[in-house]
């Protein structure tokens, strides 16, 4: 199943996931990128887990990307006195930024000190992921007065929200920045920026790790995880300034609505491919086998129309973090991936049309797709320095898998999200035509092609230098 699925799987890892024996069959069964959450553990939590995920991904003998999934701003309340109280509709509630004391029935204090700036009467204000809604009635000094709309149990540091956005919140707080030291420290693949609303953010958030990854030669993609109502009409100068996106559609669907999102899901996974950037889609895909072996059918009907709406990743948070099922449910998906792309069409003809390749390296890439799907190859073959050839490839659907042969392990790790890129880690020489004779016999020797299969390899001359990529063979192996 692995071999067709062209859809990488995001994995958390957590509690329930933190062994290594069990990392080993996950990524077996089809992990592609461990997340590592910076809301949770100290840094040497994250450095040692960063060290089994490495050891875990040897042992299955495959080469996984880590991402480390920055905390963003803490937008929550407080603690109370008992640790939770339950609202009643109607009733009046304080969220008081100068509180000290624990909660009651009456109010609570926040983590987030700016909320009685950037509130005023007439706001909704989501807590705790939606479930319970406040309507804002004044502000008085520090003190935001409410009326309970939509009651429950609300409990200690859970979420706040604005309706529509708002909140001046920035996306990197001292904690983010000195876990970006952290995460470069164990040479995280991507990072992932929490709550940014502009390319600002993003731009802060590269200065930033290329500073702190400078002293291991180090550089990561940077993901925008886009959850803030403020980020989607910036969504492309965002993009613009990232390497990819996440759709965490937890957050955006409490600020914009859960109806907006299916819609915004299916344009942000279709401008990140627009703008040769990855895009991973997120949040409650699997959500009921935190407790249950098996998923629900709606579940598997949204993991399949991200897999068609022609995601990069899925990604799988607490089910694998702390559910009871972590290896059955990346089984799961993966089966749902493979799934729904054998369903897919292949329309690279239309796909071309109308269209202009700007570079030399990227007009190669797309010849070796139009050609090889003409011709019915076996497989693409992408010899590449920094990778861009396969991401190029990787934008456009087509049922004929991508290999991509690079001599960098930093390379081949962060490919692991490229859709229907298999990253391959290959030393060749400065000789292009004994290169071509290496990167065929790496081929055979894995079961990729053989004798008399017909493959498509792109290279550039001079060997080795980046963003050289300027031929086209097509092979017949021997």
């Amino acid at each position: 199943m692995n071999l067709r699925r062209a859809t990488k799987i995001v994995a958390t890892l957590g509690p329930a996931s933190s062994d290594v024996a069990l990392l080993e069959k996950m990524i077996s069964a089809g992990v592609n990128v461990v997340r590592l959450n910076f809301s949770h553990g100290a840094a040497q939590d994250h450095i040692d887990r960063a060290q089994m995920v490495r050891e875990a991904a040897q042992r299955a003998g495959r080469e996984v990307a880590i991402m480390a999934d920055l905390q963003g701003p803490k937008i929550r309340v407080g603690k109370f006195a008992q640790g939770k109280v339950m609202l009643e509709a109607g009733a009046p509630f304080i969220l008081d930024a100068s509180r000290t004391e624990p909660g009651d029935q009456e109010g609570v204090g926040l983590d987030y000190k700016e909320l009685p700036r950037d509130t005023r009467a007439g706001d909704v204000l989501l807590l705790n992921d939606g479930l319970i809604v406040l309507t804002v009635d004044a502000v008085r000094g520090e003190a935001v007065h409410t009326t309970v709309k939509i009651g429950g149990e609300l409990s200690n540091n859970k979420g706040i929200n604005k309706q529509g956005g708002g909140l001046t919140a920035p996306a990197l707080t001292a904690k983010d920045m000195e876990d970006i030291r952290t995460a470069m420290s164990l040479q995280a693949d991507y990072v992932a920026v929490s709550f940014p609303k502009n390319a600002t953010d993003m731009e802060m958030a590269r200065q930033l790790c290329n500073v702190a990854a400078a002293p291991y030669r180090h550089r990561p993609g940077l993901i925008a995880k886009i959850e803030r109502a403020e980020a989607i009409p910036r969504l492309e100068e965002i993009l613009r300034v990232s390497d990819g996106i996440m759709v965490a559609r937890g957050d955006l669907a409490v600020e914009v609505g859960n109806a907006v999102v299916p819609a915004l899901q299916k344009k942000m996974i279709r401008m990140a491919r627009d703008m040769d950037k990855v895009v991973i889609t997120a949040t409650q895909m699997m959500e009921s086998m935190i407790t249950n072996p098996v998923p629900t059918r709606a579940e598997v009907s949204d993991v399949a129309n991200a897999v068609l709406d022609g995601t990069d990743a899925v990604m799988l948070s607490a089910e694998t973090a702390a559910g009871k099922y972590p290896l059955e449910t990346v089984q799961e998906m993966a089966k749902i991936c493979a799934a729904a792309e054998a369903a897919e069409d292949v329309q690279l003809d239309a796909d071309f049309s109308g269209r202009v390749f700007s570079s030399i390296d990227q007009s190669i890439a797309m010849g070796a797709l139009f050609t090889a799907h003409h011709l019915g190859a076996k497989a693409i073959v992408a010899m590449t320095d920094s990778g861009s050839t396969a991401l190029w490839m990787s934008r456009h659907r087509i049922h004929i898998p991508i290999y991509a042969l690079t001599p960098k392990i930093s390379t081949q790790r962060r490919m692991a999200l490229f859709r229907n890129v298999r990253p391959l880690l290959m030393d060749t020489s400065a000789d292009r035509d004994t290169a071509l004779d290496q990167a065929e016999r790496h081929l055979k020797d894995r079961g990729i092609v053989s004798s008399g299969d017909v493959y498509a390899i792109t290279c550039g001359e001079p060997m080795g230098a980046p963003g050289g990529t300027n031929m086209l063979k097509i092979c017949r192996a021997i």
